[in-house]
């Protein structure tokens, strides 16, 4: 789900005791099936409050990579904004389609897919005659080579138990030459407490700990999964997955943007990165 979706994790030591009927947060195994299943579940539920809070800030026709605001109208990650026109795009994890939005503004021809029927309503409340596909991102329901680009800004990625298989349907779809960019949660992020005060830049976890972040109901069923993987992991899932590693942008705090998102911050974010961004190409 991309910063359209996206609401980031709970403080794990601040949620080991829920108050009755909220969900106990967790470090467990997780497979694809539970994870997607979670997914669905938790953007459907939660889409509403998500796009009150975070809407202003994405805008309807915005393409924000992260929390940082590092906008691809600067960034031009998928390549020039000129060059964009007459492009087939699909944007995974789409939400609310701001994304979509800006490339169609730029001439390029997007499909937004996500996973969460609510988020694809939110896209069709904002208009733009944007195409919305709902279907799960280790599954694309497009034919090979369907695609001159794709794109994820926190989109599917750091939710799903299998990156691999996801990386290897884009590549599917995607053109020879095509581009694939992602952003996801900086690793390092897992080593702190997911607060954006003081006390989050204190390490108090393991780097190394692989073990999926979970959020469960009473019986034990995940209603919401994270899944870690280091730096290098990612690298590995992208170079598995037959994708060319071109470039990792790791964006920098701007002085202007003094809002505080979950775990991120102007005080950690000038500290340590927040989000990392993969930058991919299919030979």
């Amino acid at each position: 789900m991309t910063p359209d979706t996206y609401e980031p994790r709970q403080d794990l030591q601040d949620a080991q005791h829920p108050e009755a009927g909220e969900p106990e947060a967790t470090r467990r195994n997780a497979g694809e099936t539970e994870s997607s299943r979670a997914s669905r579940g938790w953007w459907d539920g939660n889409a509403d409050e998500y796009q009150r809070e975070h809407g202003e800030f994405l805008g309807d026709d915005r393409f924000v990579w992260g929390p940082e605001g590092l906008d691809e109208a600067d960034a031009g990650l998928l390549g020039p904004a000129a060059a964009l026109a007459g492009r087939d795009v699909l944007e995974i994890g789409a939400g609310a389609a701001q994304c979509s939005r800006w490339l169609a503004a730029q001439g390029a021809r997007p499909v937004a897919l996500d996973l969460s029927h609510r988020q694809l309503q939110h896209a069709l409340r904002i208009g733009g005659g944007i195409p919305l596909v709902e279907a799960d991102a280790g599954a694309l329901p497009f034919a090979d080579g369907s695609f001159d680009l794709a794109c994820s800004a926190y989109g599917a990625v750091p939710f799903v138990a299998d990156p691999v298989r996801v990386m290897r349907e884009v590549r599917r779809v995607l053109r020879p030459g095509g581009r694939w960019v992602f952003s996801v949660t900086h690793p390092i992020r897992w080593a702190f407490p997911d607060e954006p005060g003081p006390e989050g830049l204190s390490v108090a976890a393991s780097y190394f700990d692989r073990t999926p972040y979970v959020e469960q109901d009473e019986t034990g069923r995940a209603v919401y999964v994270e899944h870690h993987r280091t730096l290098g992991d990612r690298v590995r899932d992208v170079v598995a997955a037959g994708f060319r590693l071109v470039d990792l942008v790791e964006p920098e705090w701007p002085d202007w943007n003094t809002q505080k998102w979950g775990g991120w911050s102007p005080l950690r974010g000038h500290l340590i990165p927040g989000t990392a961004i993969f930058v991919c190409e299919r030979d």
